[in-house]
């Protein structure tokens, strides 16, 4: 079966100001009609960008599984496949998905049959862990047997620590010592803590490393404000890895010069507003967690960051870059270009470095065409000049109400040769006040 996309020709309008539509953009819903999906990630393949794979989490009846769809046409259509689920699981989430050096697709995810209390995920944590599976073709189809990146199988075992947020990454630089090492990076958070891991795997995800501690400072034990959360990840183009994440009110980076095998101390590097925060009008609760990518290209030096807080009274996307590896980094831009302090906010921002332009793309949830500051839309930017500026474009200028949904924790957005691809969740018409299906749409753009 195939789903095809659906054209927008409209621009956006806010208070006097044209939105423009992204060019070449089209949006496709990607998920099945009746569930509750979220938490979406996409890849595009480097060995061939016409190929396309996005995952998701949810299903039909809030059954949690691991879902995916491939594209060989740049995102216009989409397929659904099969083969990501687990029988040995009962939930499956937090799912993500990137291609390597061979043009191997793989979907990581987290795997529970009950969490633990709420927001303290390891008081009464029972069996859990990471799983990965791979596809050779695209995600066309996908390897029957799943590896474990660290898993606690014991059924009646309890005061475990939970595995949370895994998120994979492939080393694709043709130049680096390292090429084709995958790695995954997570949050474990335990009774008294929460502490940051990595694993790696050189063999196409058959096998994984033992989990490196890579958190020097631990954070609070709950999945909430003080608790450390968001693993993003970057490699270099000599191999270098550069690792993130949120630490009460800043961004904290560490680097690894050997593979993954040991990283420096991790350190705050950019202040930010906090990372979580519960007041967007209807949307129980909004995570601000950092994205870190890298500019590969010869002579090309950038490093960003990219997060979303209220240091401006309503929710606004920032980005910082360094051009020294990461030791300093400039003051925060505004990604949003909507007038300061206007109360509307833009929040779930992803970002990408286009490997082959150098162009830098963030995607956001968007409340300016909302004078009650409710209703959101889809829009990406796009910096030409090192994330010095950005231009703002609706890549789906159709508004939807978040009211009583769970948007997940993330959208995502790829990049290859300023053709881009993003992914992000959506409440249905169909939703009311007491129950609320959501789906997974794709968007696509090619800036020429």
């Amino acid at each position: 079966m195939r789903l095809c996309s659906a054209f927008l020709f409209a621009a956006v309008l806010c208070r006097g100001q044209e939105l423009p539509l992204a060019p070449e953009a089209k949006v496709v819903t990607v998920s099945p009609d009746g569930g509750h999906y979220t938490e979406p990630g996409i890849a595009i393949n480097p060995r061939n960008p016409r190929q396309i794979v996005v995952v998701f989490q949810g299903g039909k009846n809030a059954q949690g599984k691991a879902n995916a769809a491939w594209s060989d046409d740049g995102g216009i259509t989409f397929t659904p496949a099969k083969g990501t689920e687990s029988s040995d699981w009962k939930v499956l989430g937090d799912v993500t998905t990137t291609f390597d050096n061979s043009g191997n697709a793989y979907v990581c995810s987290i795997a529970f049959d009950t969490l633990g209390t709420s927001s303290y995920w390891a008081h009464g944590a029972k069996r859990n862990g990471i799983i990965v599976r791979r596809s050779p073709d695209g995600g066309k189809t996908w390897d029957a047997i799943v590896s474990n990146v660290k898993a606690f199988p014991g059924v009646a075992e309890r005061g475990i620590p939970f595995e949370d947020e895994p998120r994979i990454y492939a080393d694709n630089n043709a130049g680096s010592p390292h090429l084709g090492t995958l790695y995954v990076g997570w949050v474990e958070w335990q009774m008294t803590q929460s502490v940051m891991f990595i694993s790696r795997s050189t063999d196409q995800a058959k096998t994984w490393s033992a989990p490196l501690r890579i958190s020097t400072k631990a954070g609070l034990p709950r999945d909430d404000n003080g608790g450390l959360a968001g693993y993003s990840q970057a490699t270099d183009a000599d191999g270098t890895i550069y690792a993130a994440w949120s630490d009460g009110n800043s961004i904290v980076l560490t680097t690894s010069h050997d593979g993954g095998q040991s990283f420096s101390p991790s350190r705050s590097v950019v202040a930010t507003g906090p990372a979580y925060f519960g007041e967007v009008p209807g949307v129980s609760r909004v995570q601000g967690f950092p994205n870190l990518a890298i500019d590969v290209r010869k002579g090309h030096k950038s490093l960003y960051l990219c997060w979303s807080d209220y240091t401006n009274g309503d929710v606004d996307v920032f980005v910082a870059s360094s051009k020294d590896h990461g030791r300093t980094w400039s003051a925060p831009v505004r990604v949003n270009n909507d007038p300061i302090h206007n109360g509307k906010d833009q929040f779930f921002q992803w970002m990408v470095v286009d490997p082959v332009t150098g162009s830098l793309f963030v995607d956001f949830y968007d409340r300016r065409t909302d004078p009650a500051n409710y209703q959101a839309t889809l829009t990406v930017a796009r910096s030409s000049d090192a994330g010095r500026t950005f231009e703002n474009y609706a890549l789906s200028a159709a508004q939807f109400s978040p009211f009583n949904a769970f948007l997940g924790d993330y959208t995502w957005i790829d990049a290859f040769n300023n053709h881009i691809v993003a992914a992000w969740t959506e409440t249905t018409t169909k939703a009311s006040r007491t129950n609320t299906e959501t789906i997974i749409k794709v968007g696509s753009a090619s800036f020429r």
